[in-house]
């Protein structure tokens, strides 16, 4: 089954209303569009749970031996500026970045957008649907990102104020000047 989106037109959800639907339906995965579609989305079978875990844990690593930021993971709903209600399959923020958000929004839904994302296609997951939350990550000021295609054996690079390079897989990705040191190799996917 794919995400389910529901266009709540004559309905908007507050904030307050939104994290509470999400807190009182813990096991459903809830994002929001900044037109205030509510998406409901299919959990994920154990391919992709392993490969989303194994990069989790490679990001966590790196992020421990250099202590630059924080490492999140799908569970996390980041508050964007556009309005939406985004969670990346991992994610990362800089140490100072975090920093600046109060304990309250720390604990709720973080009213930042993340500095590095990965989303990794599931099979029931809408190409065009990924490339667009993609964008809509680069445009709320996200400074890296892949989206990595199993079923097509691909892994798009997104980059501020670049055009989005497509690898084919087995590759090499490199964290940049936005994650120093940080290497993922392809290979398995």
């Amino acid at each position: 089954m794919s995400a389910l989106t529901l266009k709540l037109d004559t309905v908007h959800l507050s904030d307050e209303q939104f994290y509470h639907l999400c807190q009182n339906n813990r096991e459903l995965k809830f994002e929001r569009t900044a037109k205030g579609e509510l998406i409901i989305m299919s959990p994920v079978g154990g391919e992709s749970g392993n490969r989303e875990a194994d990069l989790i844990i490679d990001l966590g690593i790196w992020n421990r031996q250099t202590g630059l930021g924080y490492t999140f993971s799908s569970s996390t709903i980041f508050k964007l500026p556009n309005g939406a209600d985004r969670s990346p399959d991992a994610a990362w923020i800089q140490r100072e970045r975090w920093q600046t958000l109060t304990p309250e929004q720390r604990r709720k839904f973080p009213p930042i957008a993340p500095d590095f994302v990965i989303e990794l296609r599931s099979a029931t997951d809408d190409l065009e649907m990924l490339r667009s939350k993609m964008q809509e990550y680069m445009d709320a000021g996200v400074q890296l990102a892949w989206l990595i295609n199993p079923q097509q054996q691909q892994v798009e690079i997104y980059r501020q104020k670049q055009d989005v390079e497509v690898r084919n897989l087995p590759t090499q990705l490199s964290g940049e000047n936005v994650l120093p040191g940080f290497s993922l190799s392809l290979s398995c996917y």
